[in-house]
């Protein structure tokens, strides 16, 4: 008997045989591993990312939200609700940027800045340019242009972008024809520029959109970012404190009401007049003090009910009171060693582009970035991890294994510390494996359209 990989033709098999490298050699395959060689992106500091935040923020001139209600037809988003997306929800952004003057014109006709002055409307206008009659007649929309970000959460249904497209969309390109770019993002894969409006208060809840806050007894919410201060995002995760880390802070949100028995009440017993929740702020012993301070604005600014903030409670890790712990069902061992937030890079290792080739994800990678046509390297600092996608075919195992050993033999060259390999698969990951991503929960199922 001889192994055939059924990703090939009977044709190429009789041609070439089974053997893998005999085959390599004959078709002369093309194999792109310098991704692998080189060094991870530098992070971006907290002072490069206010720069950024405060340059984009400087050129946005209008910022519209919509989103999708009963899955028919796009309104607008209470101002209140801005930075709040829910995981089954559509939105839509659209962005009017300003456009410099004088990007706009060739360099032998850009003016000194005392020959400029600027009009009521923002738009440059020289002196020296004027017509005729002394008057410059000048289109506004020239000098703006205007992005449409459609945000679909992670269990949202595709006919809101199908709804967008046939509806939203074509009323957008009717008013500003050329000047308009649509960008599609999915959660967690946003657009770095569409993040800094949110200036690092961006909230991802649970399930569907209702009007105010979610209405749970328990909401746990996890804060961490990826390598660069823009991609901070609160996202809610399962209650458990399994889920917390040393790394990140954390938000514990409570309802309160005395109304009912076995209803959650406070410590004390009595619920906080004026409030109708607390939030627990748990911030852990290595995580950012920037984030911290974020995390506590985010509990006062974006967690208000009837106009007033929660009650917050800041708890320093090791320090929390039973009442956390049995809100959280109990204290459990949970991540204490973050290093792996610096060292955790991904790679995705395909063959769609007619060879095999391996490229690395960004630094912000999330859990839809592993692919089921693909095998994915992921190195967290102590284990690299070949993590093998269900649809993925023979042939790309077999290179990936030999470049994940690759990548294992050249970190030896430059950190002492050497690197387990480890064989995981889709749905059986271990912690070590879910750690590096920022709000792992279960895989997405695909379901199929035929009855």
């Amino acid at each position: 008997m001889i192994a055939v990989d059924y990703t090939r033709t009977a044709e190429s098999v009789s041609k070439t045989g089974a053997d893998l490298s005999k085959w390599m050699s004959a078709q002369k395959v093309k194999i792109d591993l310098a991704s692998l060689f080189g060094s991870p992106p530098a992070p971006l500091t907290e002072e490069e990312a206010q720069i950024l935040i405060e340059d984009w923020n400087d050129e946005l001139d209008i910022l519209e939200t919509y989103f999708l209600e009963k899955g028919k037809k796009f309104v607008k988003l209470p101002k209140s609700e801005f930075g709040h997306f829910y995981t089954e929800d559509c939105y839509v952004f659209l962005c009017r940027y300003f456009v410099p003057i004088e990007d706009t014109i060739s360099s032998d006709e850009k003016v000194s800045d005392d020959d400029e002055k600027r009009l009521p409307n923002g738009i440059a206008q020289n002196p020296n340019q004027n017509g005729l009659n002394g008057d410059t007649q000048m289109n506004p929309e020239e000098d703006f242009k205007y992005v449409v970000y459609f945000w679909q959460g992670r269990q949202a249904s595709k006919m809101g972008w199908l709804t967008f497209t046939f509806s939203l969309q074509k009323k957008f390109e009717s008013l500003f024809n050329n000047k308009l770019e649509v960008i599609q993002m999915h959660q967690q894969q946003e657009n770095i520029k569409f993040l800094s409006h949110f200036r690092q208060k961006f909230i991802i809840h649970h399930g569907k959109r209702k009007i105010g806050l979610p209405d749970r007894p328990i909401g746990f919410y996890h804060l961490r970012s990826n390598k660069n201060p823009l991609t901070l995002r609160c996202i809610e995760v399962e209650p458990d404190s399994s889920k917390l880390s040393s790394g990140s802070c954390f938000l514990l949100r409570v309802k309160l009401s005395s109304s009912r028995e076995g209803d959650i009440l406070p410590s004390n017993g009595q619920a906080s007049a004026g409030s109708m929740s607390k939030i627990y702020l748990w911030i852990g012993s290595r995580s950012v003090p920037s984030e911290a301070r974020i995390a506590e604005e985010l509990a006062r600014e974006k967690f208000l009910e009837d106009g007033k903030s929660p009650d917050v409670i800041s708890i320093n890790e090791g320090q929390e009171p039973d009442e956390f712990w049995n809100l959280l069902g109990g204290r459990k061992s949970y991540e204490t060693d973050v290093e792996f937030m610096k060292s955790a890079r991904l790679f995705r290792c395909s063959n769609d582009k007619g060879y095999f080739s391996i490229s690395e994800k960004c630094s912000d990678f999330c859990q839809d970035d592993l692919s089921d046509d693909d095998i994915m390297i992921l190195d967290n600092g102590s284990q690299v991890f070949l993590w093998i996608g269900p649809k993925s075919s023979e042939v790309e195992v077999k290179l990936a294994y030999k470049s994940a050993q690759v990548y294992v033999q050249n970190l030896r060259l430059k950190d002492p510390t050497p690197r387990q390999l480890m064989l995981t698969i889709k749905g059986k990951e271990s912690k070590k494996f879910t750690k590096c991503f920022h709000a792992w929960s279960a895989h997405k199922v695909v379901q199929d359209p035929r009855p």
